[in-house]
């Protein structure tokens, strides 16, 4: 028979602590990291969620890598 512990997971003291823990988990993700809070209609996150899910990727993962697609760096002069 499995034990399931009571202890609660440690969590972060803030937000910002949480972003940078979760930024610091992924190393692509280097540099300061902003939190993003959108609203999308409930169609359009459960397509977003069923996608990401047969793609077996985080919701965040890909809509990071869709915005560095349609908004890369700009170029240095």
């Amino acid at each position: 028979m499995k034990t399931i512990s009571s202890k609660p997971a440690a969590m972060p003291d803030s937000a910002d602590d949480w972003v940078k823990a979760a930024a610091e988990a992924v190393p692509a993700l280097a540099g300061p990291m902003k939190r993003l809070t959108i609203d999308l209609s409930e169609d359009l996150h459960t397509r977003l969620k069923v996608g990401c899910a047969r793609r077996r990727s985080k919701m965040a993962d890909m809509l990071r890598e869709l915005l560095e697609r349609e908004f890369p760096p700009a170029a240095k002069s």
